[in-house]
């Protein structure tokens, strides 16, 4: 969980310009060039914009909080901000993220996970606040743990975000990527590199390849993907040594055994190698996954999708509130389209479609009114010109769309009506895309899990191409959300919509 880091903005007085140019990078080597793997000499343990990075990202942290901490006490307390409120708060700010790790190299960048963290070291640290208050006899600790950290949060929380965007632009550019040396078989080697080739902002470069036979994916091929193949999977960690890669990505390969697993973990103590293991559940991920040991040996526990519980009811209260405030805010605004849609054609103004939901039950849902009155019968007419993925039916330049109907579809206002279905509770702000009951009735057994939540109004489908993915991959998509939903997912995911949605990308 667009999401992940990059610098150059200003949050109440923090540079705006962040000039990661700056940062002295480590030569970069070009994926599929053999000459690029050098293995004569080890690299550094982290590069000088790793550090540069952190340095910016605890910087405007520590500024910003500060900064805010300092008004708070003259505007709260009134008096000089060396008072009792002020000092505890910075103290326990400092001591909050420390604990947490919100500034560890291993998360910062790393999708929703870096949020989670500074999530939790804000909320250590409006505790620690309040614990201090009731400890110290500052009873009057009210304003500073449920107003001034909030606010130190939300500006935390947009200055992260800031960083982001200049670091994945960066990596978009080829820069600022982590060397990756991957080890498996050639096939699941070739999918790794494929991704991350597809996904740059995630950081990572694979830049070697070992396997098993030291061949490529064909017969005395020394490439996987263009990616040169370097050794064996015996040698794996003197290559690691020699060429100082960050990153030993280990996928499946039928030559992997405990023993052998175990003793690569072992050789690569002491290098700036991180070991990292792709599991056979590859979508199953986040806070699913726990590792623990039971007699005596690492076993991976894999807990089961939480569809009901203390979260969901959670989710249930923010998609109700949340959709009603958003009703309110947008209710202008609804009414201009309603007007536009009626002037344009004097048809009815909402389209209502039946759609299926959580469980399979099936509800009315909401949409205005983008094409002509009689589109559905226009329909099997257009059978031949489809364009959309499995059972959809999509054209890029669909006759039936009216003129005002092509406008609300590119920037999605034609699905604002379902903010009611998420106020009745049909519908949810996140979630899988609500089908078609004709589309259902097609489902594999794996496609059904679609079901097992509500439908969302916007969803990993939306922030990830909406019509512009292939019919496999929006239910890859749909069946990771539900497998590993959580509610900083569903944060990461609605900010991203607002993004997709300016930018109209995939809409038609």
């Amino acid at each position: 969980m667009e999401e992940s880091v990059r610098p150059s903005s200003t949050v109440n007085g923090t540079p705006q310009h962040i000039d990661l140019q700056s940062i002295p990078l480590p030569p970069q080597r070009g994926a599929g060039n053999a000459a690029a793997v050098d293995t004569t000499s080890a690299r550094p343990p982290y590069a000088a914009w790793e550090s540069r990075y952190r340095a910016w990202v605890i910087g405007s942290d520590v500024f910003t909080a500060f900064v805010l901490i300092m008004m708070s006490a003259f505007l709260i307390d009134r008096s000089d901000p060396h008072d009792m409120h002020a000092l505890g708060t910075a103290a326990a700010f400092l001591f909050g993220l420390s604990v947490c790790r919100a500034w560890s190299p291993r998360v910062l960048g790393e999708g929703a996970e870096e949020y989670r963290t500074l999530g939790r070291g804000l909320v250590a640290t409006a505790v620690l606040v309040a614990l201090g208050g009731l400890l110290f006899g500052a009873l009057a600790v009210q304003p500073w743990v449920f107003i001034v950290v909030p606010m130190i949060s939300v500006f935390m929380f947009l200055q992260r975000y800031a960083l982001r965007q200049v670091l994945h632009r960066r990596r978009r550019l080829g820069e600022c990527l982590l060397p990756v040396l991957a080890a498996g078989s050639p096939d699941t080697v070739a999918d790794l590199i494929a991704r991350t080739k597809a996904d740059p902002h995630v950081g990572w470069r694979v830049e070697a390849v070992c396997t098993y036979s030291g061949a490529g994916a064909e017969r005395g091929s020394g490439e996987v993907e263009g990616v040169p193949v370097v050794g064996k999977l015996d040698e794996l960690a003197g290559h690691v040594r020699r060429g100082g890669y960050r990153v030993v990505a280990v996928t499946a390969d039928q030559h992997w055994n405990p023993k052998r697993l175990q003793r690569l973990a072992w050789d690569l103590e002491g290098t700036s190698a991180e070991m990292v293991v792709a599991p056979m559940l590859m979508e199953v991920a986040g806070p699913r996954l726990n590792v623990s040991g039971v007699l005596g040996m690492p076993l991976l526990r894999v807990s089961a999708p939480m569809f009901t519980g203390g979260r969901r009811l959670v989710k249930e209260v923010l998609d109700r509130f949340g959709s009603a405030l958003l009703l309110t805010l947008v209710s202008p605004l609804l009414l201009a389209i309603a007007v536009a849609i009626k002037l344009d054609d004097r048809g009815p103004v909402i389209y209502r479609q039946r759609r299926v939901g959580r469980d399979g039950h099936t509800f009315t849902m909401l949409k205005f009114r983008t094409m002509v009155t009689n589109a559905d019968k226009l329909k099997q007419d257009l059978q031949a010109e489809n364009e959309g993925a499995g059972p959809l039916f999509k054209m890029r330049k669909d006759p039936r769309v009216t003129r005002v109907g092509a406008m609300l579809r590119r920037y999605s206002l034609d699905e604002l009506p379902q903010l009611l279905n998420v106020v009745s509770g049909r519908m949810s702000l996140v979630g899988p895309r609500p089908p078609l009951p004709e589309e259902t009735a097609k489902y594999a057994p794996d496609a059904r899990r679609r079901l097992l939540v509500k439908p969302g109004l916007t969803g990993l489908w939306q922030v990830s191409g909406r019509s512009d993915l292939s019919w496999a991959e929006s239910i890859r998509l749909d069946l990771r959300y539900v497998e590993d939903w959580s509610l900083a997912l569903d944060l990461v995911i609605l900010w991203k919509t607002f993004r997709a949605v300016v930018q109209g990308r995939g809409a038609y």
